[in-house]
């Protein structure tokens, strides 16, 4: 009897393979989109660029990202510093930037939010909500954290700790750079 059970449960399970209901071991190990990114801090670079000029972002089918642009010559040098805290503190007050989400990502960007005559170069209508990211899947809330001696800092609410890449996309000679988050939608 426990042979014949056991016969019918290999081909149950066999079958709900064949129809897609359970999918092979090897699928369930491998990376969701092919990210391999992982959720430890980031960072790279040292020094001023130029000073920020937005902060915007888009929805991928795999990830949301977040951009800040920077101005000033082109360079990849620019520095940053990315990583999950319990709470996102100002550097200079240590007050806390509250935000939705499950998870909280400190983005440090080593380059300022005003130019050398001290007027903002970036100023969001909105600080607690720098950027629209109603619809993402990932993203909860973009905060604008401000400049405190030339590095500035954003708050990024997100859905989870979920892996995350950071990296720097040149634009033309006199564009200035980019500073890229993205975060996966899943691990």
């Amino acid at each position: 009897m426990n042979r014949i059970l056991s016969r019918l449960f290999i081909l149950t399970v066999a079958a709900l393979a064949v129809l897609g209901v359970v999918s092979p071991a090897s699928a369930a190990t491998s990376p969701y989109c092919g990210i391999t990114w992982g959720s430890q801090q980031k960072q790279a670079g040292q020094g001023i660029q130029g000073p920020i000029t937005d902060l915007r972002a888009g929805r991928n089918a795999c990830f949301d990202r977040l951009v800040v642009d920077i101005g000033g010559p082109a360079s990849t040098a620019v520095g940053y510093r990315v990583e999950y805290v319990d709470r996102v503190t100002h550097d200079g007050s240590g007050a806390y930037l509250p935000l939705r989400g499950a998870a909280a990502l400190q983005i440090v960007v080593l380059a300022p939010g005003h130019n050398e005559l001290g007027r903002p170069t970036y100023e969001p209508a909105d600080v607690a909500e720098a950027v629209d990211v109603a619809g993402f899947d990932t993203f909860r809330q973009v905060a604008w954290g401000g400049t405190f001696e030339g590095q500035s800092l954003v708050g990024l609410g997100v859905r989870a700790r979920l892996p995350f890449r950071v990296f720097v996309l040149p634009g033309s000679p006199s564009n200035g750079v980019r500073v890229v988050v993205d975060v996966a939608h899943h691990w």
